[in-house]
């Protein structure tokens, strides 16, 4: 805000107006003067005022500018941070993918599949498996069922009634489009993996389409493999899309279905996707041996990644999930892997076990939430014995890591029967003894 400017005394304005009989009659010219002053003493006083009130409004105006200077700054390093952070993981992952890696090869193909164009009516849900010694692509993938076909044929307009009358598709044409459609989605999605394959990392392509629908006979839901085909890059990249039947086409490639696919037939896929890991290991039970004398903090860090393990598969047991151990090299921080069925908040999970007598900072969280990206994990979890720093609490904060304490691994124990204890002054002094034995 401007300040006024300040009133001047000379200013015509202020100045007595004085006549002839001013001069003449002293009272009455001192009297204009005075008035004049009063004039200028209360325009002054005023201008004082203003001034006053403009100053402490500039103050105010400046303080709420600068703290919401401060605030934007503060949000504009987070989101440059942020921004980083996606940037870099995007830039490993693209190397990552350059250099045939099976993780980074499995999420590239995820987002050309996620990439496709369909109708609402379709699931667009499918799970990946990619064998990097073999080069084959295993694609599990969710077809709309019959009963998602759309059956409307044509709409007609009866004058004599003044209304529009649907006609729909009679069942036989609706099962030969359905039949036709699911041909066509298995040559699609052959066709833009190996289309989007720029590294070469496919050599083989294997698409399970699986349909989802109630069985008029019994009343339940049925999940069905309906057709299964295996197509090599040569092969499959010598044929012209344009001009060929999809059926016949189908069938040549040694396509598995039925003849009838709208029957919903069950058959074998030619390949399964496995959850297999030949970095997993055979697991043991610890939870079982333990008591309030046991303190966690001190314990084998083996038997603690197995108890961990332990009591996670307990936790996803509920949903059918499973939870497996990787070997003891720490295969770059992944300690457990977790596999969740669930369609929703489900997928593949990244547990890191850290058996620490001191507070645990924000590289072990960053180092998770890089196995996360490495991964293609859904999410990340680091169960500690200790706590964690205000920094690494502030890192996780937004991304799909959870971080569990040492207060929290005992809730976790006492919630399925089990209870230990943990004093980390104590395990201290354990360890140390330990590492001077040694």
């Amino acid at each position: 805000l401007s300040i006024p400017p300040m009133p001047k005394e000379t200013h015509p304005y202020y100045q007595p107006k004085l006549g002839f009989f001013d001069k003449i009659l002293p009272s009455r010219k001192q009297t204009k003067i005075n008035n004049a002053k009063l004039l200028f003493k209360k325009s002054y006083d005023e201008w004082l005022k203003e001034k006053e009130y403009t100053l402490k409004k500039n103050a105010e105006l400046e303080k709420k500018y600068q703290e919401e200077l401060k605030q934007w700054e503060s949000d504009e390093q987070e989101f440059l941070k942020k921004q980083q952070e996606i940037n870099d993981a995007i830039d490993r992952r693209r190397e990552q993918y350059f250099s045939k890696s099976p993780d980074a090869v499995v999420d590239y193909c995820e987002l050309v599949l996620s990439n496709s164009e369909y109708p609402d009516y379709f699931p667009q849900e499918f799970d990946l498996d990619y064998n990097s010694e073999t080069k084959i692509l295993i694609v599990d993938y969710s077809l709309p069922s019959v009963d998602d076909m759309p059956k409307l044929n044509e709409v007609k307009y009866v004058k004599s009634k003044d209304e529009l009358v649907e006609i729909p598709l009679s069942e036989a044409a609706v099962n030969k489009l359905y039949d036709k459609l699911i041909y066509q989605i298995a040559l699609r999605m052959v066709h833009e993996l190996y289309e989007s394959d720029v590294v070469n990392a496919i050599d083989s392509v294997v698409f399970n389409g699986w349909v989802e629908s109630l069985d008029k006979a019994t009343g339940h839901k049925i999940d069905a493999c309906i057709v299964s085909v295996q197509a090599n890059r040569q092969e499959f990249l010598s044929i012209n899309l344009a001009n060929i039947d999809q059926k016949v086409c189908f069938k040549s490639l040694k396509g598995v279905g039925s003849s009838k696919l709208h029957s919903l037939t069950p058959i074998a896929p030619i390949l399964n996707i496995s959850s297999e890991d030949r970095r997993f290991i055979s697991s043991y039970g610890v939870a079982g041996e333990l008591d309030e004398t046991c303190n966690l903090a001190a314990m084998d860090w083996e038997d603690f990644e197995h108890l961990i393990r332990e009591l996670f598969e307990k936790e996803f047991s509920q949903s059918g999930g499973e939870v497996k151990v990787t070997r003891a090299s720490r295969d770059h921080g992944v300690d457990a892997v977790a596999f969740d069925p669930d369609p929703i908040r489900g997928g593949k999970i990244v547990i890191q076990a850290k058996r620490y007598t001191n507070t645990v900072g924000v590289s072990a969280v960053r180092d998770l939430y890089g196995t996360v990206m490495n991964e293609g994990a859904t999410k990340g979890i680091l169960v500690t014995t200790a706590d964690y720093g205000p920094d690494a609490y502030e890192f996780a904060r937004g991304k799909p890591l959870t971080l569990l304490n040492g207060s929290n691994l005992l809730h976790l124990l006492e919630k399925h029967g089990h209870k230990a204890k943990i004093d980390l002054k104590a395990a201290k002094q354990i360890l140390s003894e330990k590492e001077r034995q040694l």
